[in-house]
């Protein structure tokens, strides 16, 4: 047996030399290193923060008349007031002052583009604005019910915010520094819109 044969011999019974305890955990480290892993790193490095909703207040706005402006940006602009209304709720508690407005785009596929700029008034005196935007997707047939002042049950159609708060420095300051979402509702007379904070 010449040198090659035997350097190939001696290479290949060391591929077939049983590993060690040290050495199987000495590999494990190394691919849970990598991003690879056993079964129980995959565990540690699959886990996934669930978000949860909680709970801050609810706000039913009073609203105007639509204001019609035509064809905008290749979709139909319309403005609607908001006159006022009240917020309740765990963590906040006051009025909604008038003056706001939604801002709305309605594409021609039916769907909303919300952007409601507003105030509120916290109980104890304390001004905050608000930045709402987001979506409201029906069919045609609800569309034509609500433009009827019909009441829809929320669960057929699709009304979705995230607002953003202007607050300065104070007891309310927390609602700038987290992010929310809200369930909105479209009633014949009123906007109910549900706020929740996200963990």
């Amino acid at each position: 047996m010449d040198d090659r044969n035997l350097k190939a011999e001696n290479h290949t019974e060391g591929m077939r030399a049983p590993l060690h305890r040290r050495d199987c955990l000495a590999m494990g480290i190394g691919l849970a290193a990598a991003g690879v892993g056993t079964s129980g790193s995959a565990r540690a490095q699959g886990d996934v923060f669930i978000p949860q909703a909680t709970p801050v207040f609810d706000i039913t706005a009073q609203i105007g008349p639509a204001q019609e402006l035509g064809r905008v940006h290749g979709g139909r602009r319309r403005v609607i007031p908001i006159l006022g209304g009240t917020v309740q709720g765990p963590k906040f508690n006051g009025i909604v002052l008038p003056g706001g407005a939604d801002w709305q785009t309605i594409r021609d596929d039916g769907v909303t583009l919300i952007r409601a700029q507003y105030t509120m008034q916290a109980d104890d005196g304390a001004i905050i604005g608000i930045i709402n935007t987001g979506v409201r997707r029906t069919s045609e047939e609800v569309a034509q019910k609500m433009a009827a002042g019909e009441y829809v049950p929320p669960s057929e159609y699709y009304f979705r915010t995230t607002p953003v708060f202007e607050v300065g420095p104070g007891p309310h300051y927390w609602m700038t520094d987290r992010i929310f979402v809200c369930v909105g509702e479209r009633n014949p007379d009123d906007v109910l819109i549900r706020y929740y904070e996200i963990s």
